[in-house]
């Protein structure tokens, strides 16, 4: 019944109120996910060493690629089954459930296989030094030895949240942000495993909550659930899931070598200290961007039923609030940060030299961030009403046709301070851009009516 009254509702319901209703889940989902993230840092920065910390850094590409891979099975299938179950297609949907299962299993192993052989020359390609390297290699092969799990465990999410269960999937993230913080300091602290510690927190906490997610879909009565014959891959199935997920993949995939160009730039220019730092502040600034990642999903089901049914006041309504509760969150990640930068930091290491590196670098990566929700609030508005190339050109310009060449200019001559400092002029290029696309978007009034 709650189903069949939603779409009414979207195009009814008090905008404020539905934003509420739809964001609260995903925003608590994302800022687990980004604890989830945050933790490990610290229980790593404290309970190990700054160099461990950098190791953790130089992992950032590979973990980005894998969650390319990741998002090609995952988003790509679960965008597809609320296709289907628009439909009514309930046979497509638990075939679709199958093909996830069978896929993300697929490109999980086979990545961690390709990964395992050439782990360690991946890992100096990204920037490892000779005292970053075994923190980062003891680190990676055991995330890698549970990547067909993590692969698994974030697309069964996904078709949670897409089966209209975005609360089962919001309680998915946050139980296993909770194994994680529980055993992460255990394995550290008290059996002195070190990194490897932390990653083991990590498969573990996923394997916990996977039995549940596995636990959930054996339902009989849920309207998709385990079946005999649904594993074997299907064609068309396995092509629209790919073709759908391929923009995601190009967005972490561009993310890898954008991580990638910073930590040979800070090797170079800083050293493993200044990685370290990377470490810290990409950490913190994912913080918030998972939270306004979280308002665009909640977002996205409303500007899009509205924008269908040609309700233009409500299409700007909902961009104007989302725009206004993702502002807030980053001024107020920017108030906090500008002021106190090195209690902050202090959070994730007891290093005086690491405290006021990272310091330095939040400072400069959240100078723009109060115009940074804009950007991505403006960004995943395109996709929701249809107009993923704009949304496209958004992110990739920003990362790639902005940024790239900044990072290979100005640090040298700012060293440091020169990778903080492109970032900051990229997200303002970016706003830039996202503003006139914006404004030509409204202008044609055909498009919004």
């Amino acid at each position: 019944m709650q189903s069949s009254n939603a779409p009414t509702t979207l195009g009814t319901e008090n905008i404020g109120k539905l934003l509420m209703q739809y964001a609260f889940p995903a925003i608590v989902a994302m800022t687990a996910a980004s604890l989830y993230n945050i933790t490990d840092s610290i229980f790593i920065g404290r309970g190990v060493n700054s160099m461990a910390l950098a190791g953790l850094a130089i992992t950032f590409p590979l973990m980005n690629l894998s969650a390319a891979f990741g998002s090609l099975v995952g988003m790509g299938a679960s965008t597809l089954l609320s296709i289907r179950l628009g439909q009514k297609d309930y046979e497509t949907a638990n075939t679709i459930l199958g093909n996830v299962v069978t896929l993300n299993i697929l490109v999980g192993v086979v990545f961690t296989v390709i990964t395992l052989l050439f782990l360690d020359p991946i890992l100096i390609f990204f920037g490892a030094s000779p005292a970053t390297l075994p923190h980062a290699h003891n680190f990676m092969v055991i995330i890698m030895g549970g990547n067909a799990i993590t692969h698994l465990y974030f697309g069964l999410n996904a078709l949670l949240r897409s089966s209209g269960h975005p609360t089962k999937a919001m309680m998915a993230t946050v139980f296993s942000v909770m194994i994680n913080i529980v055993l992460n300091p255990f394995f550290i602290f008290v059996l002195k495993l070190g990194i490897r510690g932390s990653a083991m927190a990590t498969v573990i906490s996923q394997i916990v909550v996977l039995c549940w997610q596995i636990h959930i879909f054996n339902d009989k009565d849920f309207f998709i659930h385990w079946q005999k014959g649904i594993y074997r891959i299907r064609a068309k199935i396995f092509k629209d899931s790919f073709a759908i997920g391929l923009a995601p993949f190009l967005m972490n995939a561009a993310s890898c070598l954008i991580v990638i160009l910073i930590n040979r730039k800070l090797t170079k220019y800083g050293g493993d200290i200044a990685v370290s730092a990377y470490g810290i502040v990409n950490r913190v600034a994912f913080l918030f961007v998972m939270i306004v990642i979280g308002i665009n999903q909640g977002m996205q089901p409303i500007a899009g039923y509205n924008y269908g049914a040609k309700l233009q006041s409500r299409v700007v309504e909902v961009l104007k609030k989302s725009i206004f509760f993702a502002t807030i969150v980053m001024v107020v990640g920017t108030v906090v940060i500008q002021l106190f930068p090195h209690v902050v930091s202090s959070v994730f290491s007891h290093e005086q030299e690491l405290i006021d590196v990272a310091a330095n670098g939040l400072r400069w990566v959240f100078f723009c961030y109060p115009l940074v929700g804009f950007q991505m609030v403006s960004s995943a508005f395109f996709q929701s009403i249809g107009k993923p190339n704009k949304a496209i050109i958004l992110s990739v310009t920003r990362q790639v046709l902005f940024l790239i060449p900044l990072l290979l200019i100005l640090p040298t001559y700012l060293h440091v301070t020169g990778v903080w400092v492109s970032m900051t002029i990229s997200d303002f290029i970016s706003v830039i851009l996202t503003a006139v696309l914006l404004f030509s978007e409204f202008r044609n009034k055909s498009s919004v009516s």
